[in-house]
């Protein structure tokens, strides 16, 4: 049993049951004793890649594991960003808000209640990691994506190389499903004296074809 919800109980994880026993425990403190604490610019970073990268066409935008909003929230107002997340209660707090369009719950190892092509993009920051989700989720990341769609995913460092990110981004784009994708190094923390500072991350920029 997890004391205090942090970031090596959320690497720890082995299910999609356990990722929402976790996120519900933590979503009421979320913003305050990770995003904050932690100095979390994961969010940051990966909307400023999509900002530097996007077009008019590219909307309406998915967040893909939105968990409390940071994403949308360094998108900025004044676009239509929709939330998923398989948290129930984060997706509570990310609508308290009012950033996001609507907020969907949904697994993205499982048919999300999404129709096929429905965003012109699709963002994530902390989704791609440990204890959550691997390169299985690409294929139903791309089936709601519409031909065109960019797509700026931040998949954790170690992560992306264990699990077989680069094989997988290879194959889809020889077969023609996507660009050649760009790979875009980040931090994920910033300023920070904890065990974590030095994580970083890759920004993968690509659009469906």
């Amino acid at each position: 049993m997890i004391d205090k919800p942090n970031v090596d109980a959320a690497y720890a994880l082995e299910s999609a049951e356990d990722v929402k026993a976790l996120y519900r425990d933590w979503a009421g403190t979320y913003d305050s004793d990770f995003v904050e604490v932690m100095g979390y610019v994961y969010p940051r970073e990966v909307a400023r890649v999509f900002a530097e990268r996007r077009g008019a066409e590219d909307a309406p935008i998915l967040d893909i594991g939105c968990g409390s909003g940071a994403v949308a929230e360094a998108v900025g107002p004044g676009v239509a960003i929709d939330g998923l997340d398989l948290s129930p209660e984060m997706l509570v707090v990310a609508g308290a808000k009012g950033i996001y369009r609507a907020c969907i719950e949904g697994d993205l190892l499982g048919r999300l209640p999404i129709a096929d092509g429905a965003y012109g993009a699709l963002l994530s920051a902390g989704t791609f990691t440990h204890g959550h989700v691997g390169p299985e989720a690409l294929g139903e990341v791309l089936r709601i994506a519409r031909p065109g769609a960019l797509l700026c995913l931040g998949i954790n460092g170690a992560h992306f190389e264990a699990h077989g990110f680069g094989d997988a981004f290879a194959r889809l784009a020889q077969s023609g499903a996507i660009s050649t994708p760009d790979y875009i190094d980040c931090p994920v923390y910033a300023g920070e004296d904890h065990d974590h500072a030095n994580v970083r991350a890759l920004v993968v920029v690509f659009r469906k074809r």
